[in-house]
């Protein structure tokens, strides 16, 4: 069954040398269109911009701009000029001529009274009305109940975005099952981010791995988050952070060649769902948002991989390894200077401060 629910998520590309290696992705994005698949998202903060830039050189100057459809993200919703001054910045930076779906993004209890006050509703429709847009919406980390709250007094809001995979799909906190039943109740298409969660569905518990394998040992641990998710209703593209040629040909082939989930895979999920649901792992998706405002530069992200890594099978020699990787000199998790901002951006809302002392305990620095 061919499944045109895979989207392209211009988050992790590949580098090379410092910087996003434009020829691998050209490959990648070729790949991805070639195999019949449209969709691509970008952000007007992702890699302070290089990712908005990167879809320009790669997707919209080398390809029809009636073969794919362009998403990026509102980031700065405090104020209406900066709102205006954002749009007109990632229009030129991709120079799309407009795009397809506009995004506000990660709304939350914390940040909507304040949005509110600079009416970022009535600049999405003003937007949309002079053509700079085509649909717009809102991604979103927060409870169900507040999300409900949202589409009751929003209902022109024409898709969502949520954070949906098999390991969050009944967790405290995350909750996708019920944000996923909410957004259905109002009729609203999902898009969907970190269906593989931050590739840690790609490299799952030891006793998942065996069980995945005893089942199917040819399939990717990664194909069995898509299919979960390629597998929903109401379902306008499924997100994947391709960052290799071969990650892109394996999402492709999945999306491509698409099975729907059986009742003995679905049994085998539940029993890795589990799994995941007792884990102690830091439940860091990679987003990298912690980072840019860090006025440590602490790599948060690669810490907290580090310890899962020690979390996940106790394989303490490459946990290490990948800590003294992650922290070089004066940027370790002792360097943490307790100022908060990680914890006031983080969309999973992790005690970021606590955890990064778990870690300095753990590896010594």
């Amino acid at each position: 069954m061919e499944n045109k629910k895979l989207g392209f998520g211009l988050m992790r590309l590949p580098h090379k040398d410092g910087q996003i290696d434009y020829d691998e992705t050209c490959r990648m994005v070729d790949l991805f269109l070639s195999s019949g698949f449209t969709y691509f998202d970008t952000a007007y903060a992702y890699e302070e911009g290089k990712s908005e830039m990167a879809a320009r050189d790669c997707l919209i100057k080398r390809h029809p701009r009636d073969s794919f459809t362009i998403a990026t993200k509102l980031c700065k919703l405090d104020d209406q000029s900066k709102m205006r001054e954002e749009l007109s910045v990632s229009l030129k930076r991709t120079e799309a001529g407009y795009i397809d779906y506009y995004l506000l993004h990660a709304l939350s209890h914390r940040n909507i009274e304040a949005f509110d006050q600079q009416d970022i509703w009535g600049f999405v429709k003003k937007a949309k009305e002079e053509g700079l847009i085509r649909h717009y919406g809102f991604s979103f980390h927060d409870s169900p109940e507040f999300l409900d709250e949202l589409l009751t007094k929003h209902p022109d809001v024409e898709f969502v975005q949520l954070q949906i995979n098999y390991a969050d799909w009944e967790a405290n906190g995350i909750e996708s099952r019920r944000c996923y039943e909410v957004a259905r109740r109002h009729h609203k298409p999902i898009v969907i981010m970190e269906p593989v969660k931050g590739g840690a569905l790609a490299n799952p518990p030891k006793e998942g791995q065996d069980l995945f394998k005893a089942y199917d040992p040819k399939a990717s641990f990664a194909s069995w988050a898509l299919r979960f998710a390629f597998g929903l209703d109401g379902v306008l593209a499924v997100l994947s952070g391709m960052s290799d040629y071969g990650q892109t040909l394996d999402n492709c082939r999945i999306a491509g060649n698409f099975v729907p989930l059986n009742e003995k895979e679905r049994e085998i999920l539940a029993k890795v769902q589990s799994m995941y649901a007792k884990s102690k792992e830091i439940p860091c998706t990679a987003c990298s948002y912690c980072t840019k405002g860090c006025p440590m530069s602490i790599n948060i992200p690669g810490i907290f991989k580090a310890r899962n890594i020690a979390l996940r099978n106790g394989a303490l020699e490459a946990a290490k390894k990948a800590y003294e990787e992650a922290a070089k000199p004066g940027h370790g998790a002792s360097s943490c200077i307790a100022c908060g901002q990680c914890e006031g951006i983080c969309p999973q809302g992790l005690k970021v401060i606590s955890l990064l002392k778990e870690c300095k305990a753990f590896f010594g620095h």
